[in-house]
């Protein structure tokens, strides 16, 4: 990346607007701290497959087609944190979602650090509605940075199947922009008043958003 930091903390909290660039940092994250990545959906999907009392319970909402309530999602965290690989932390990458989940949350695992990603809804919207994937190797780009992807070629496998997902589109991306600023924003005022916060401005190159995430890190936990 450019920039060498120390890098001494706990677990860590990713969050950012759809189309952010959260995936590509919290492998850069993962990759610096050697904590492991914590998702919602990946924990919801290993519980749903061992069949645990907390995937059974969450399977009765999701039939139903509802969300799954906090108490549930709290308990598969608390489960998670205790697993050895998360014995000196984790990086939580969607949650938590809500202020009432960030205070669940700090009565089972303490947070050092959490990285804001902040990037202007137009450009949010320009991303994600230029945004298409290879359907062979899933590479993503973008048409207005990709010559190839614009002729609908994958670079990096040759692939003319580059598709467009059906969700990317404008009503879809400002409809998620709104649920993100009335449910999840507020969490930046909520940790910086506990002085964990960091923010980055996400609406430049990808080794600079890198380079500032690592360097705002730097000290954190100590």
């Amino acid at each position: 990346m450019g920039t060498q930091v120390a890098i001494n903390m706990a677990s860590i909290v990713l969050f950012g607007p759809p189309g952010a660039g959260k995936g590509t940092q919290a492998a850069l994250i993962m990759s610096e701290t050697g904590l492991p990545q914590v998702s919602t959906g990946d924990m919801l999907r290993a519980a749903l497959a061992e069949g645990s009392a907390l995937g059974l319970e969450a399977k009765k909402y999701m039939d139903a087609g509802l969300l799954v309530p906090d108490s549930v999602i709290i308990g598969l965290i608390e489960e998670r944190v205790k697993e050895d690989d998360a014995s000196e932390g984790v990086l939580f990458d969607g949650f938590p979602r809500t202020i009432a989940q960030a205070e669940a949350l700090s009565q089972i695992e303490e947070v050092d650090a959490v990285i804001s990603i902040e990037v202007p809804d137009e450009k949010i919207v320009d991303r994600i509605c230029g945004r298409y994937s290879c359907a062979d190797c899933g590479a993503v780009y973008h048409d207005t940075f990709n010559p190839s992807a614009e002729q609908g070629i994958c670079d990096s496998c040759t692939s003319t199947q580059l598709k467009r997902r059906a969700d990317d589109n404008e009503e879809t991306v400002r409809s998620r922009l709104e649920a993100y600023h009335s449910q999840t924003a507020p969490l930046a005022l909520w940790y910086d008043e506990r002085g964990k916060l960091i923010v980055v401005d996400g609406d430049r190159d990808i080794s600079e958003v890198g380079n500032d995430i690592l360097s705002g890190m730097a000290g954190f936990g100590d």
